[in-house]
């Protein structure tokens, strides 16, 4: 425990309730990395998968990429059509973050560099958007995506000047872009 965190708990007159909430977020953060790693490794051993997992502590969330240096066959399964597997593996591995810190994760698991690769993608999506809309063609809706996807092209969208917002529940959740 940092002596900061120390004096600002001597002030506040309370002690943490346990060890969880004495520490601070970067190690709550590698805590959690580590916790997501273990899970991650187990998983691909019981698959049979080879792969590395490497961990990153940024923006207040923890990165987790798993790559091969060779085929990654069974690497691209983990991601399936569209990063749907990808997208269950991430929660239940924030799930399984939450069962043993017993507090939620925002972490984030790529696999293979498919987020990068998306991300490009989304981001050519937000321009060809804006580029409808300049066109005088109106608000702009795109296909529906999953939040940290929409968290992408919203950026991307307020970055070229334009604005963006979600619509739509569930599955159907998607962005609409227009000049504002």
């Amino acid at each position: 425990m940092t002596s900061e965190s120390t004096a600002v708990n001597a002030s506040e007159g309370t002690e943490p309730e346990d060890e969880s909430a004495r520490q601070t977020p970067i190690n709550r953060l590698e805590e959690e990395g580590d916790v997501a790693a273990d899970y991650l490794e187990e998983l691909l051993d019981i698959a049979d998968i080879d792969g590395d997992i490497d961990i990153e502590v940024r923006n207040g969330r923890s990165y987790l990429s798993v790559v091969a240096e060779e085929s990654a066959e069974g690497l691209d399964a983990l991601v399936g059509q569209d990063g749907e597997v990808l997208e269950a593996l991430q929660e239940l591995t924030r799930l399984s973050v939450l069962a043993s810190t017993g507090y939620r994760s925002r972490l984030v698991l790529d696999i293979n560099g498919y987020r990068g690769e998306r991300s490009t993608a989304l981001q050519e999506i937000a321009e060809n958007a804006v580029a409808e809309v300049k066109a005088g063609k109106g608000p702009v809706h795109l296909e529906p995506m999953s939040s940290y996807e929409r968290k992408i092209v919203h950026d991307a969208v307020a970055d070229l000047g334009f604005v963006s917002e979600s619509e739509g529940e569930g599955a159907q959740r998607h962005i609409v872009v227009s000049a504002g």
